[in-house]
């Protein structure tokens, strides 16, 4: 369930962000826009970091989204025991900033950036800060089983998504534009619970016993 929670969350996210951002009626770009700009409830031109007018008809639809996907990772990180995490400090405080991550998604949610900018930017460091050391912390706290692909990857996904970040908030693009460097600073943390959970899933539908159902004898009639 913990491991379906994760895939479920990350999945609907990325549905619901293409629906969403065809509904705009000037085109959304993933280079110039924030994230965060297909949650904003009111049209208007926004100047900060960067100008750009943002309208996005179906920003409820986003920021429901946001929402779900932040009880889908707390749920994942509660819910994945010892099949996915070591024992000892490494792993339970990967665990909780993982966990506040998604708590930082719900708030994002729930406090859109041009309705109450203090929180949705208290979200965004949840997500991108926390989030991304709690990364780099799981890949030390991951179990034994998990692999080393996947313990190594996560080490080095937290390593770039928080180089990003401080690269997106030092207005440093290098040519990803203000939206593509944020994405590389938030997404990690995606990609990162869509293969553990779907790698996690996969692995236990493996390991899931088969039940034979045993066959009586047959009776034979005999004649006389």
């Amino acid at each position: 369930m913990g491991y379906a929670a994760w895939i479920v969350g990350v999945v609907q996210f990325f549905v619901v962000h293409t629906m969403v951002e065809s509904a705009w009626t000037r085109p959304y770009s993933w280079a110039r826009n924030n994230i965060s700009d297909l949650g904003n409830a009111r049209c208007a031109l926004q100047s900060d970091p960067e100008p750009r007018y943002v309208c996005s008809p179906e920003h409820g639809m986003m920021n429901a989204s946001f929402v779900v996907l932040g009880v889908l990772l707390v749920v994942g990180v509660v819910l994945t025991g010892s099949a996915v995490w070591r024992r000892g400090k490494v792993a339970v405080a990967a665990r909780i900033l993982l966990a506040g991550a998604g708590a930082g998604f719900v708030l994002a949610g729930l406090a859109p950036a041009d309705v109450n900018e203090n929180q949705h930017v208290l979200g965004a460091l949840l997500i991108m800060g926390t989030g991304n050391i709690g990364l780099v912390l799981a890949g030390f706290g991951l179990a034994e089983r998990v692999g080393p692909p996947l313990r190594w990857g996560t080490g080095l996904l937290g390593v770039t998504a928080i180089t990003a970040l401080a690269l997106f908030l030092a207005h440093h693009y290098l040519g990803l534009g203000m939206g593509g460097m944020e994405r590389v600073a938030a997404f990690p943390l995606l990609l990162w619970a869509l293969v553990a959970g779907a790698r996690g899933l996969v692995g236990a539908i493996v390991r899931m016993p088969v039940r034979v159902i045993p066959q009586g004898p047959t009776s034979r009639a005999g004649t006389r």
